[in-house]
C-alpha cells in the first residue's frame, strides 16, 4: 500500500540482511522481551480494539496515534518492530535495558533511520545526539493455543508491505499469516519421534512440532527463510535440524512420523511452459519441475520463492504427493495445505485423486478436503495483492492478463484450496490398499480440529477392516455434539427436511430421513448396530434388509465425520 513519507521511512530496494542468532545477545533480548511484556495480550490492551481493527485492514494511522505518546517497553518495541516506526536510541536502550541499541544492531534487528522528516522527528539529523533507529526486520509477539497448551513466542520476519509501502520481494520472508495459523490448528499434537516441516519459512511449524516431537527437521529451498527460522528457534529456546534444499531432497529415504508442510503450491503464470497432464508418470512430471525451476533461475519467470515453486500450473502438489508417502514411517501422518485446478465440467477433485493413486496403491490412508474455492480472476486479484501489487501499480493489468491467459490454456473453471491428509497404518496391520476419501465442507465447529481430523484418519484405518457384518455387530454411540433439526411448514405435522448437525469438527450437516435419524438417535452404545435398525424397522414397518443396506454407508461416512464413535 502508498505510505506517506511523512509516517514511515523510506523501504529498501531488497529485503536487508537476515538476523544473526548471536547467543550472549539472543539471551539479553529474551530477557527484555519477557521484562517489557512484550505479548499479544498487552500490544492488544495498548493499541486498542478500533486500531486494531484498522491494521488488520492495513490502515496503520489509528495505531500509530494510540502508540506515538507512549513510552512503556511494550508501545516502544511494538511501534519500532511491528510498525517499522523510527524511534530515538534513548527509548531503544530504555525498551531493551540489558540489549540496548547497540545489541539489537548487533543481531541485525535495527540500523540508523534516514535522515528524512518524521512526524515528531523534524529535527532528526546526522549529528542528533539521540538518533533515531529503524528496524530491519519484523519482531512480533505471537500467542495461540494448541493441543498441548498455551504459547507465547516471539516471531522474526521480513518487514511487511505495511511497513515498506512496496511490492513483497521474491525472496520475503513472511511473518504469521492465516496459513500458518490454519495449519498450526489441524496439524494433530499426539506425542511423536521424528518430525518434518517441508517449506519451513520462519519455522512457525517446526516451533509448534518441537513442543510434542522428539526431534524436528524444518527444510526450505530458502537460505534467507533457514536464517529466520534459526533465529526464532534460538529466541524462543527450541532445537530444530535446519536442512536446505528443494522439497523432499534433503531428507532422502529417511521417513517421519509426522509432515508438516505449507508448500510453496500458490498456481502463477509460467511464461511459454504448460503443465505436465494429471495423468503424466511421476518421472514426466519432475523433470517438467526440474526444467521450470531452470526458468526461473535464468529469470525468464518471476517468481515468489516463498509461496510458489516455480512450475507450471498445480503440479508441484503432482510431485509432492507422489514422492511424500515413501517417508511416512508406520503409523505416520502428514497434514497439508493446498491448491488443485478444477476444470471446466470436471469434479473439483479429480485433480488430487490423480495424485494421491500411488499413494492409495501403497496402503497409505488420504482425506482431501476442499474448504473454499475460487474463480480465475478471484485468484489472480488475491495472489497479486498477496505479492504486494495492487489495482494501482503499473504491473496489475498485466500480472491479470497473465494468470487468465495461463489458466485458460488448460481451461480452467475454478481453483480449489484445502486441507491434504495422509497416514500410513500401523506396522503389523493387514495388508490393503490405501482409502481415499474426499469431500467439500466449508464449516468448522467448537472444539480441537486438529483431534477431529486425526480422529477421522483412524477411523478409515478402522472401517478399512471392518465388513458390513463386523461393523453392524458394533455398538457405536452418537457424538454429545449431535443435534438433530427438523424444518416444517407452519401447521404440517410431517417435516420437510430433516438435518443431523455437528457441532464440534467441521460442522457437518447431513441431511437425513426419518429411518436414519431414528438409528442415530438410538445409537447410544447399548445395542449392536444390527440390533437398532431392526428396532427402528419394527416401529416403522420399513424392511430389515433394505434399511441395512442403506443405513451401513451412511453410518461409515458418519463415523469418519466423528458425528458417531465405536
Amino acid at each position: 500500500m502508498p505510505t506517506d513519507a511523512s509516517t514511515a521511512p523510506s523501504a529498501p530496494s531488497a529485503p536487508y540482511s537476515p538476523p544473526t542468532a548471536l547467543p550472549e545477545q539472543i539471551t539479553a533480548l529474551r530477557t527484555d522481551l519477557v521484562a517489557a511484556r512484550y505479548t499479544v495480550e498487552t500490544t492488544e490492551a495498548l493499541v486498542g480494539q478500533v486500531a486494531l481493527e484498522a491494521l488488520r485492514r492495513e490502515n496503520p494511522i489509528p495505531a500509530h496515534r494510540a502508540l506515538d505518546p507512549l513510552t512503556e517497553p511494550a508501545a516502544v518495541l511494538f511501534r519500532l518492530f511491528a510498525l517499522g516506526r523510527p524511534v530515538p536510541r534513548s527509548l531503544v536502550d530504555a525498551a531493551l535495558p540489558t540489549l540496548g541499541a547497540q545489541g539489537a544492531t548487533m543481531l541485525g534487528l535495527l540500523g540508523p533511520a534516514p535522515l528524512r522528516p518524521l512526524i515528531g522527528a523534524d529535527d532528526h539529523a546526522a549529528d542528533d545526539p539521540d538518533p533515531l533507529h529503524a528496524a530491519r526486520v519484523e519482531l512480533s509477539p505471537y500467542s495461540a493455543r494448541d493441543d498441548i497448551g498455551e504459547i507465547t513466542w516471539w516471531i522474526a520476519s521480513d518487514l511487511s508491505e505495511l511497513v515498506t509501502g512496496r511490492a513483497l520481494d521474491s525472496e520475503h520472508v513472511l511473518g504469521v499469516g492465516g496459513a500458518s495459523l490454519t495449519l498450526a490448528r489441524i496439524t494433530p499434537r499426539a506425542k511423536v519421534g521424528r518430525v518434518l516441516d517441508l517449506g519451513c519459512g520462519g519455522g512457525i511449524q517446526a516451533l509448534h512440532a518441537a513442543r510434542h516431537a522428539d526431534h524436528v527437521v524444518a527444510t526450505d529451498l530458502s537460505d534467507r527463510a533457514l536464517a529466520f527460522a534459526a533465529f526464532n528457534a534460538a529466541l524462543n529456546e527450541t532445537e530444530l535440524e535446519l536442512r536446505q534444499g528443494s522439497l523432499l531432497d534433503p531428507v532422502e529415504t529417511e521417513t517421519f512420523d509426522l509432515i508438516v508442510s505449507n508448500p510453496p503450491f500458490v498456481i502463477t503464470p509460467r511464461q511459454g511452459r504448460q503443465a505436465a497432464p494429471v495423468t503424466a508418470d511421476a518421472e514426466a512430471r519432475v523433470e517438467a519441475g526440474e526444467a521450470a525451476r531452470e526458468e526461473a533461475r535464468a529469470g525468464t519467470d518471476e517468481i515468489w520463492t516463498y509461496r510458489d515453486g516455480g512450475r507450471a500450473g498445480d503440479s508441484l502438489l503432482a510431485d509432492l504427493l507422489t514422492a511424500l508417502p515413501a517417508h511416512l514411517a508406520p503409523g505416520g501422518s502428514a497434514v497439508m495445505l493446498g491448491n488443485w485446478e478444477i476444470g471446466a465440467q470436471h469434479a473439483w477433485d479429480v485433480h488430487p485423486r490423480a495424485w494421491l493413486g500411488a499413494a492409495t496403491e501403497d496402503g497409505v490412508d488420504a482425506w482431501v478436503i476442499q474448504r473454499e474455492h475460487e474463480d480465475p480472476a478471484q485468484y489472480a486479484e488475491t495472489w497479486a495483492r498477496d505479492g504486494g501489487v495492487t489495482s494501482r501499480d503499473a504491473r496489475w493489468p498485466e500480472l491479470q492478463n497473465a494468470w487468465l491467459d495461463d489458466f485458460a490454456t488448460r481451461d480452467v473453471e475454478s481453483i480449489g484450496f484445502g486441507y491434504l491428509l495422509l497416514r500410513r497404518p500401523e506396522a503389523g496391520s493387514p495388508s490393503r490398499p490405501g482409502v481415499l476419501r474426499t469431500e467439500q465442507a466449508a464449516g468448522t465447529g467448537t472444539g480441537s480440529l486438529a483431534a477431529h481430523l486425526a480422529q477421522g484418519l483412524h477411523a478409515l484405518d478402522t472401517l478399512s477392516h471392518l465388513d458390513d457384518d463386523a461393523l453392524a455387530a458394533t455398538r457405536p454411540v452418537r457424538a454429545a455434539d449431535v443435534v438433530e433439526r427438523r424444518h416444517l411448514t407452519p401447521g404440517e405435522w410431517d417435516p420437510m427436511l430433516i438435518e443431523l448437525a455437528q457441532g464440534a469438527g467441521l460442522g457437518t450437516v447431513v441431511r437425513a430421513d426419518q429411518l436414519l435419524a431414528a438409528t442415530v438417535g438410538a445409537l447410544d452404545g447399548t445395542l449392536t448396530l444390527d440390533q437398532v435398525i431392526g428396532a427402528v424397522c419394527a416401529l416403522t414397518d420399513a424392511d430389515v434388509d433394505e434399511s441395512r443396506e442403506r443405513m451401513l454407508p451412511l453410518v461409515r461416512d458418519l463415523l469418519v465425520t466423528g458425528m458417531v464413535t465405536l
